[in-house]
């Protein structure tokens, strides 16, 4: 029972695992001051109240989710994950649960979901829905503690968003815990089917308090095949590490959310933005780590993509589609210490693609390589490059450094793309008595 639950996990994960890029798009009413979403007045510095105002200025009207979904399709995303709720609890759709949403309190006055999941499907683009478990407008929302907060006792700062003033009312938080699932039944019943669910907030309450595995469940009713993300205290499918790629490569499946600049959602200050040949190297940080890279934009108000950030998008999607061979279809590439750089590897372990950020002085070395070599070429080019091997011990099995000739007409200005082609499966050294599993 439990191998067959793991096989229909694998199979339920598997495109999740092919897709390399997804898009992020972190929009609601924060886009209309350019502020910090939900976090501009939990910190203070903008109130309550002036935060909600912007309410009236959220309009939507060059909304066009089939541009957007055209847009993430040509650059060569595979997933698309939308804010249907941030923290302030405003909802991008008409929920029948609260009136805290853009169809009742905004100009937009339309749900803004169904589009979205509409668009993106036409497309062939999975449909990731991101949902706050948090939610600091609910009245019921800050009514407990978590177990560690109250063990504490006064000697941890409360916050008005997120603790009780008073005594702790557990019925209050039993019908927030209602609404929570009310809404996320909606999301999951109303936009399916939905490929993904990208939760946050859950460090404000414990597992328990949350009843994350009872939720795992109740969404699993609802959709069998929807994955998960981390942020479910143990209970998602997949790690999501935040802003800094991982050193190591994290075990299982996981995904790298990262900005286009500094912010998540539209600041018009915030001209921070990360050049095209950045996005390039973290992009393929994360694919030869066999991760994905979810990267963020922040539309406007109106719902327009900022020029700057799609000509970031568009210069991603340029060397994304000049390489494509070395991205889909591949796996994580080599371990640390056989190349000074990402290496993806070709799912049956006959092709090495070995990615060069700079312009090599000399032949580039790969380290551990004991296969024969069948051809040596820069992808998109028929023209092979010349080798050879120095050094090695053969009489022990231990190879020499293979030295790669890559000539300054192939060299991409981002980043050149090496393919190595194999007569048999790729056989790595490491040391002796060591064996590498490529998995």
């Amino acid at each position: 029972m439990i191998g067959n639950l793991k096989e229909r996990i694998k199979m339920m994960q598997q495109w999740f695992e092919d897709a390399k890029l997804g898009i992020f798009i972190h929009w609601g009413i924060y886009a209309v001051k350019g502020v910090s979403e939900s976090w501009s007045f939990y910190h203070g510095s903008i109130s309550y109240e002036d935060y909600m105002k912007q309410c009236d200025g959220f309009t939507a009207k060059n909304y066009d989710p089939e541009y957007w979904a055209e847009l993430f399709k040509n650059i060569g995303a595979k997933y698309a994950v939308l804010t249907t709720k941030h923290h302030d609890g405003v909802a991008l759709w008409d929920t029948k649960l609260s009136d805290l949403n853009v169809v009742k309190k905004t100009p937009a006055g339309k749900d803004l979901v169904r589009p979205f999941a509409e668009a993106m499907r036409k497309e062939g683009i999975k449909v990731g829905l991101y949902f706050s478990h948090i939610d600091w407008s609910h009245p019921d929302y800050a009514s407990i503690l978590r177990e560690d907060e109250r063990e504490a006792g006064e000697s941890f700062k409360k916050h008005k968003y997120t603790h009780p003033e008073g005594e702790e009312d557990f019925e209050a938080w039993e019908r927030f815990l209602k609404f929570h699932r009310g809404q996320l039944e909606e999301l999951m019943t109303n936009f399916a089917p939905v490929d993904l669910l990208w939760f946050d907030g859950d460090w404000e309450k414990s597992a328990q308090q949350w009843r994350m595995k009872e939720l795992r469940e109740f969404l699993h009713k609802l959709n069998p095949n929807v994955v998960l993300n981390s942020r479910m205290w143990g209970y998602g499918d997949y790690k999501t590490p935040e802003q800094g790629i991982p050193i190591i490569r994290p075990e299982g499946p996981w995904e790298f959310c990262v900005t286009i600049n500094d912010s998540w959602g539209y600041q018009h200050k915030d001209k921070n933005y990360k050049s095209v040949r950045q996005l390039i190297r973290m992009f393929a940080d994360c694919i030869g780590m066999g991760g994905n890279m979810l990267l963020d934009i922040g539309p406007m108000e109106d719902g327009s993509i900022d020029k700057e950030q799609e000509k970031r998008l568009l210069g991603l999607g340029e060397w994304i589609n000049k390489h494509k061979e070395a991205i889909y279809e591949t796996k994580a590439g080599l371990p640390l210490g056989h190349f000074y750089g990402p290496t993806t590897l070709s799912k049956d372990n006959k092709t090495l693609y070995l990615f060069c950020f700079d312009k090599p002085y000399d032949d580039i070395p790969v380290k551990g390589i004991r296969n024969k070599i069948k051809k040596i070429s820069v992808l998109g080019s028929e023209k092979e490059l010349s080798y050879k091997k120095i050094g090695g011990a053969p009489w022990v099995n231990i190879p020499g450094i293979l030295w790669i000739d890559v000539e300054d007409e192939f060299i991409d200005k981002n980043c050149t793309v090496i393919k190595v082609e194999f007569e048999e499966e790729l056989d790595l050294y490491r040391e002796a008595g060591q064996n590498i599993e490529l998995n």
